[in-house]
């Protein structure tokens, strides 16, 4: 099982995911290959599970990233407007910013994180800047502190967005600011409930059709106060 496996470095653990049909594609495999965990998570980076980063927050497991990745993947073309909803520590984010660029270049790519802790915050850009500098140096990537159940206006509509904590109920707010063409996945249901990643589509005429993809349990999206 995915989940119980421990990788000798950060190559070996997308191996693994790649073996146990995690990963099927070779652009999310070389993606995750070229994002060393060791950036992000000081504690067991290369186990398939999840890790404390600080502030009572987790970086999701590995194999939830690669999943991620696999479901967006149609979505992250350059010139794409991506948002990362509860980006955390900012690896999934460099993720995404790392898969676009193998595609091409183009000038109107943004990768939005947001994140409403402020020590989050800067640790994500800490670990982003000791990964590689040039990520927020290019400002196609942009950190940035607030509540991220209200998605972030100034870059929307955007392509693809993910959520890493769990939405109680639809995120009415989240797919208003989804392009037509774009994809949202997002955890959904109460905190120690019945929870389900689900995804919604909006198609071209702006109608949005949801698809229920698999049981999971994720912390709940909140903020500072609740």
């Amino acid at each position: 099982m995915a989940w119980r496996s421990v990788g000798a470095n950060n190559s070996d653990l997308i191996r693994q995911l790649r073996d146990y049909g995690v990963i099927a594609s070779e652009a999310v495999a070389n993606a995750m290959i070229a994002t060393d965990r060791k950036h992000y998570c000081s504690r067991n980076p290369y186990m398939d599970a999840p890790q404390p980063i600080g502030g009572g927050v987790t970086i999701s497991a590995p194999h939830m990233h690669a999943f991620a990745l696999e479901y967006l993947r149609d979505q992250l073309k350059p010139g794409a407007h991506v948002l990362d909803v509860g980006s955390g520590s900012g690896y999934l984010t460099a993720c995404f910013y790392r898969y676009i660029k193998a595609k091409g270049e183009n000038a109107n790519t943004r990768i939005v994180g947001i994140e409403h802790q402020r020590s989050l915050v800067a640790l994500s850009k800490n670990n982003l800047n000791a990964d590689d500098p040039n990520m927020l140096e290019s400002e196609q990537m942009i950190i940035i502190e607030g509540d991220g159940r209200k998605g972030h206006t100034a870059q929307a509509p955007y392509d693809a967005i993910h959520v890493g904590a769990a939405a109680p109920e639809t995120p009415t707010e989240l797919i208003n600011q989804l392009a037509n063409g774009g994809r949202l996945i997002v955890p959904v249901g109460p905190e120690g409930g019945s929870q389900y990643m689900q995804q919604y589509d909006k198609d071209a005429n702006g109608k949005v059709h949801m698809t229920r993809l698999m049981g999971v349990m994720y912390v709940p999206l909140t903020d500072l106060r609740s």
